[in-house]
């Protein structure tokens, strides 16, 4: 039996989710409920650092029916939970899919900038700025796929041509050995441009209410709309985004990290030719696309700014749009589209179990209130670096739904004003966004870029993920921590 409980996850993690398991049960009758739930969030939180063993929806989902089974909390506060929280979850069913149909313009643009710009610390700081604008608008997880298409297409042509029989001559080189021997060297620049890219969507998710999942979920119950949260984050997020353009330019003049490999001559060739070869061959069909699709993009913008409908309704509108005026009509077709989202979609409701069980036990209670006898100027700084540190181990998503639902009923028990509310989401948004990019566990899109086909072909591991992003983390880190301290303290 074991050899089929959570598929190909190593045997030692599947013991120890069983042990987990009926560890729980024996506990149940021994020690208080609200001990064990704590010992539940540790094992949810080990669940979500062990993703790249086994996705947490599975794992997770054991964990979360054992909370109903053991009626840590009911079905009915989880639904609870769930409803107060239906904006994100249409936020990542539809606004992710709709931008599926948007992906050829996306990939278009990101092409032209990787073979039309030559200095290598250019290209880096185009990719950190697209990435941030695309995923302040758009979402994360979106525009890093669109990255990692972009790299395996271009990884795909060079590692064909370097070895096959093809005629060198129609890609513009000459000499197989030296494609060969600049391979590495290609890895290497596409591992730092795309760690320079994945960093960008962190910058940019933090700043607007449908960057990152939690966003919405913190900007809907403060009641913000788009540029109300945007507003709200700026006087932090502004600041930490240049700072993070500047660590770019000293990670590239430098080298230091991982990065600053520039694109070898021979495969700047080979990716040019191909680029070539794909604008002449681009039928008008696919041209109309792109021209539905840049429309699509610009009403999604004015959507967004104006708070037309609900980001979901929105992102829904976006797919009927898209799919309607490009003549895709067939169901496959479109089922195609949700397949990204829906397994984090599953792993949201997950967390919502949690979520529910945490405020049926009263967990972070003695917590809140311990950080709320302290003086107001200095409560915003204490949970940022509460949620910093949770996010850079565990989800970002998950600490935020915790901190601000327990923020939001300290506010509704008049035990902080208004303002002081307000202050505390800024620290809870920019402390599980900015801090999370530590590891792959915190930001969803980090754990995207590790799981997906293009690490293993540019050699990122998980160590070496961290170690490429430890600048990052330090620079906005302190940053966001500095801001929190001046702007709300």
């Amino acid at each position: 039996m074991l050899k089929y409980f959570l598929g190909n996850s190593p045997s030692w993690f599947k013991n120890t989710i069983i042990g987990f398991l009926v560890l729980n049960v024996i506990l149940y009758f021994v020690i208080p409920h609200n001990v064990l739930s704590w010992l539940f969030i540790a094992e949810f939180i080990f669940t979500l650092a062990m993703a790249l063993k086994c996705y947490p929806l599975q794992s997770g989902g054991l964990l979360a029916i054992q909370v109903l089974l053991l009626n840590l909390t009911t079905p009915k506060h989880a639904y609870q939970e769930i409803q107060a929280n239906l904006e994100v979850i249409l936020l990542l069913v539809f606004m992710v899919a709709g931008i599926y149909f948007m992906k050829p313009l996306l990939m278009y643009i990101f092409s032209k900038a990787f073979t039309k710009i030559k200095s290598k610390m250019v290209l880096s700081l185009l990719f950190v700025f697209l990435a941030a604008v695309l995923s302040a608008f758009l979402d994360a997880l979106t525009v890093t796929a669109v990255l990692i298409s972009v790299s395996v297409g271009f990884y795909g042509v060079y590692h064909k041509i370097s070895s096959s029989d093809m005629d060198l001559d129609k890609s513009g080189v000459l000499d197989r050995e030296e494609l060969k021997e600049e391979l590495e060297n290609f890895r290497s620049f596409l591992r730092s441009l795309v760690m320079h890219g994945v960093v960008g969507t962190a910058l940019g998710g933090v700043c607007t209410l449908v960057g990152e999942p939690q966003n919405l979920l913190i900007g809907e119950r403060l009641e913000w709309d788009f540029i109300d949260f945007f507003l709200q984050m700026a006087p932090i997020t502004i600041p930490v985004f240049f700072c993070g353009l500047l660590t770019t330019v000293l990670l590239e003049t430098t080298g230091w990290f991982g990065y600053g490999t520039k694109l070898p001559e021979v495969a700047r060739k080979i990716i040019e030719n191909y680029t070539e070869e794909a604008d002449r061959n681009r039928t008008d069909k696919e041209k109309y696309g792109l021209i539905v699709q840049a429309v699509s993009a610009i009403l999604l913008i004015i959507g967004l700014a104006l708070h037309l409908a609900p980001v979901g309704m929105i992102g829904l509108g976006l797919i009927i749009v898209q799919t309607a005026f490009m003549g895709i009509t067939e169901e496959h077709s479109l089922g195609k589209a949700f397949e990204e989202a829906l397994p984090f979609t599953g792993l949201l409701v997950v967390f919502f179990v949690i979520v529910a069980m945490i405020h049926d036990q009263h967990l972070f209670k003695p917590i809140i209130e311990w950080a709320l006898e302290m003086a107001p100027s200095t409560q915003p700084a204490i949970f940022y670096v509460a949620n910093g540190v949770l996010s850079a181990i565990s989800d970002n998503v998950f600490v935020a739904t915790v901190y601000i639902g327990e923020v939001q009923q300290a506010f509704l028990n008049n035990e902080i004003t208004r303002d002081q509310y307000e202050k505390l989401a800024v620290a809870i948004n920019t402390g599980t966004n900015l801090p999370s990019v530590a590891t792959p566990n915190g930001q969803a899109a980090f754990l995207f870029l590790l799981t997906s086909a293009l690490a293993p072909k540019i050699n990122l591991s998980y160590g070496k993920m961290v170690i490429m992003a430890l600048p990052y983390t330090i620079v906005l880190g302190i940053m966001g921590l500095v801001g929190v301290m001046y702007f709300l303290g």
